[in-house]
């Protein structure tokens, strides 16, 4: 993005044309690393990835902002707590803008290649299967009893034909789920018929989360907008981090935007309820004094062997899978560890230049 864009959508979360667009695109590069490299509006400049040539920029425009008032404007705190926070303030002093073209197509690695899918790749598979209505589900966890139900509860209230889960990978911090234990464990759902052949589908994104909350919730909306999905499913805490957002600022946020051309499922909270004997949807259980979050500390205690799941916690399937993945892919760990971090197989390599 140029100045322009990147001023309008921190300030008012559209483009300088006017089109929505929640969160600024931005290569930041050093002053110093521009000049020793020469570089100045007009040239043309090589875009490598780990030393292999991606991509060619025509530098239209090199600029800087005030790091600390976007930061502001786009998470609503300059706490440098906030992971998207810190990665903002943490960006060179100059911005490069311009127009990028793809030279050299990347290779995904597997496991990761049968789920890799362009835009355009994507809205034909989708067409193909007879999708008319799909609903999006962005997700960068394996999956618990209440991530299938909010699933499920969004394919009937959409009346989708189909639920494309849409699994963000790539960047990674210790701690968090290893990318491929992610994508195989919500594959492994419609493989052992918790969701019929046909109605369910696994995909990965790469993107880094900002962590934005209701910001990045429209920006989710409209990404899956471009994959070929007709509604986007949004539940609480949506995108979030510690306390900055409210539980359903993601729902919020869609009731001050223009039609995007795709439709948001707004639902509330899932859990188990040992009352009921099962998961239970907020809206409708009358026991939220017994309920069971299903939080991520609970499922990660299942899942290091802490804890036993409690019935329709966990799917015994969906456990037995993520560690399976840590054997083949963790180094012993379903968790992202700091050999996982420097180890690890890279999702994309690009080839070297022939």
């Amino acid at each position: 993005m140029g100045s322009a864009d990147v001023a309008a959508v921190s300030a008012t979360m559209r483009l300088a044309s006017g089109y929505v667009w929640p969160i600024p695109i931005v290569l930041d590069v050093a002053q110093a690393e521009l000049e020793n490299a020469g570089v100045s509006v007009g040239d043309t400049v090589l875009l490598t990835h780990l030393g292999n040539p991606l991509a060619t920029l025509d530098v239209s425009e090199i600029f800087a902002v005030d790091l600390t008032e976007m930061a502001r404007q786009v998470y609503t705190t300059t706490d440098p707590d906030h992971p998207g926070v810190q990665r903002t303030l943490g960006y060179a002093d100059r911005f490069v803008a311009g127009d990028i073209t793809l030279v050299c197509e990347p290779v995904i690695s597997p496991p990761f290649d049968r789920f890799w899918r362009t835009p355009v790749q994507l809205r034909a598979e989708l067409a193909a299967a007879g999708w008319q209505r799909a609903v999006a589900h962005q997700t960068r966890n394996v999956p618990h009893s209440g991530h299938e139900y909010l699933m499920k509860g969004a394919f009937m209230e959409a009346r989708a034909d189909g639920v494309l889960v849409s699994a963000v990978i790539g960047e990674k911090k210790e701690g968090d789920y290893i990318d491929e234990a992610i994508v195989l464990a919500h594959e492994n759902l419609r493989t052992h018929g918790f969701f019929r052949y046909g109605i369910h589908r696994t995909t990965a994104l790469l993107w880094d989360m900002r962590y934005a909350g209701p910001r990045e919730a429209v920006f989710h909306a409209l990404v899956r907008k471009n994959l070929g999905c007709t509604h986007h499913m949004f539940g609480r805490d949506h995108a979030g981090v510690g306390d900055y957002y409210g539980r359903y600022a993601a729902h919020e946020i869609f009731d001050e935007l223009p039609d995007l051309g795709i439709r948001s499922v707004l639902t509330l909270e899932w859990w188990y309820c040992p009352t009921c004997g099962g998961v239970a949807y907020e809206g409708i259980c009358g026991h939220p004094d017994t309920k069971q979050d299903l939080a991520g500390r609970l499922i990660r205690s299942i899942i290091s062997g802490g804890t036993e799941p409690a019935p329709q916690t966990l799917r015994a399937e969906t456990l037995a899978l993520v560690r399976q993945c840590a054997e083949e892919y963790g180094f012993g760990s379903p968790f992202v560890t700091e050999q996982y971090l420097t180890e690890r197989t890279p999702v994309l390599t690009v080839p070297a230049a022939a």
